[in-house]
């Protein structure tokens, strides 16, 4: 017997939900996590550089929590492989756990086949990972070295992939680019790169009220990944 409606009868009620539903757009989407009030996030600025002998990446190292500042001590570039590091920006729970997710991964790849990943794919996997809309929102810039050389990536929330010479991202990334544009040349040595990067982090933390409170510097090299972090931006200028 075919269900009724309310008043009894056959055809339903054109303003409850039918079993076609929910059509696009009605679900409620201030529950993703993209959007929570409460959720800590970066705010930031983050660049990327390629340099003659390696990789620089630096960003600033405040995390906010809507207006207030959360941290003033938030490590936004870490180490995910051996000639590798990637930097933060967005949710910061879903930036640290695509973080350990990697490590993880790029051990078990160098464990089952006895090599290093390459940057290619690393790339790859670091954007496969953020396409399966697990690790929202976080907006990478992956840097490393290989047997190819020096190499660094922008990679979008979505996965989308662009390799570069130099990128930025986060909430202060305008100021920093205008740094980039006017200062970066090909073939910088790596000492030059790291004073490029930190006077671009400097011109969006005066500017952009998310970026602040210091510098996390990576340097990448085919000998390794080391980060330092200065509160005085002049230390690298």
């Amino acid at each position: 017997m075919r269900p009724t409606n309310d008043r009894g009868d056959l055809t339903p009620d054109l303003d409850d939900q039918t079993v076609f539903g929910p059509e696009i757009g009605e679900f409620d989407t201030d529950r993703s996590a993209g959007s929570s009030e409460g959720e800590m996030k970066t705010g930031t600025t983050t660049v990327g550089l390629v340099a003659e002998d390696g990789v620089v990446l630096a960003t600033d190292m405040r995390a906010s929590l809507g207006p207030m500042v959360s941290s003033k001590n938030v490590q936004k570039v870490e180490e995910i492989h051996p000639t590798g590091a990637l930097t933060i920006a967005g949710s910061v729970s879903a930036a640290q756990n695509l973080i350990e997710t990697l490590k993880a991964e790029v051990r078990l790849y160098e464990a089952r086949r006895g090599e290093d990943m390459s940057m290619e794919a690393l790339s790859t996997l670091t954007a496969n990972l953020l396409r399966s809309g697990g690790f929202i929102i976080v907006q990478p810039i992956l840097g490393g070295v290989d047997s190819d050389g020096s190499h660094v990536y922008s990679i979008d929330a979505a996965g989308g992939t662009t390799y570069e010479d130099y990128t930025v991202t986060g909430s202060g990334s305008q100021y920093a680019l205008g740094v980039l544009e006017q200062q970066y040349e090909e073939g910088l040595s790596v000492d030059e790169a790291e004073t490029v990067a930190a006077g671009a982090i400097q011109s969006a933390m005066e500017r952009d009220t998310a970026s602040g409170n210091g510098v996390n510097m990576a340097v990448v090299t085919e000998d390794g990944v080391d980060v330092t972090s200065e509160k005085d931006v002049d230390a690298f200028l």
